[in-house]
């Protein structure tokens, strides 16, 4: 059976972070496959200014064809609204049943009890969580329920203190971003005019 990380976000825009994380997933949890899957409106950033979704998802494009491992899909912009996991999970199983692993970091998986259904998320995949300071694993196994502990597994990464706000940021001022946007991303920004005051 295919084995498929799914990388979830905004990616407003993608970057090294992203990059680093999907690599990781891919070789520890022995993945075949990383699907990348920009979300249309983040639930958790209502009332925020995005990028429009064609723009996002032609990035994640741009950042996928790093590696021949890497997919995108444009299921939660098709569907519209508020993008919630559990949707794209049961969309996804039913048009490619495979073992699938929901990939995010750490910080996400202290949250992860509040999201839409967490319990239909676990009986439909596993989570893929990369490990980043502040947090340990020691940490996370003392923090989090039993029941989401079993369907964890857990990834480490070199630290990578990157964020898609300060990039953004740091675009709009002009400021150079150096290597955290690969070059192909930053190529796409420049030549779409995108984050600029």
């Amino acid at each position: 059976m295919i084995k498929i990380g799914i990388l979830g976000g905004t990616f407003d825009p993608p970057h090294l972070g992203h990059l680093r994380l999907a690599e990781a997933a891919l070789t520890q949890l022995e993945l075949d496959e990383v699907l990348f899957v920009p979300a249309n409106r983040n639930p958790l950033k209502e009332g925020q200014k995005i990028t429009p979704a064609k723009h996002r998802l032609q990035m994640v494009e741009c950042l996928a064809s790093a590696n021949p491992h890497f997919t995108w899909s444009d299921l939660e912009m098709s569907r519209g609204g508020s993008s919630f996991a559990v949707d794209t999970i049961s969309e996804l199983q039913f048009v490619r049943p495979g073992e699938y692993w929901f990939l995010m970091g750490a910080d996400s998986l202290k949250s992860f009890p509040e999201w839409k259904q967490p319990q239909r998320i676990l009986r439909m995949c596993r989570l893929g969580v990369a490990i980043r300071p502040p947090y340990s694993e020691a940490m996370l196994r003392d923090r989090i329920p039993q029941e989401i502990l079993e369907k964890t597994d857990f990834i480490s990464m070199d630290p990578i203190d990157l964020s898609s706000t300060d990039l953004r940021f740091r675009l709009e001022n002009g400021k150079n971003v150096g290597e955290a946007i690969p070059p192909v991303v930053s190529d796409y920004i420049r030549s779409n005019k995108l984050y600029r005051l």
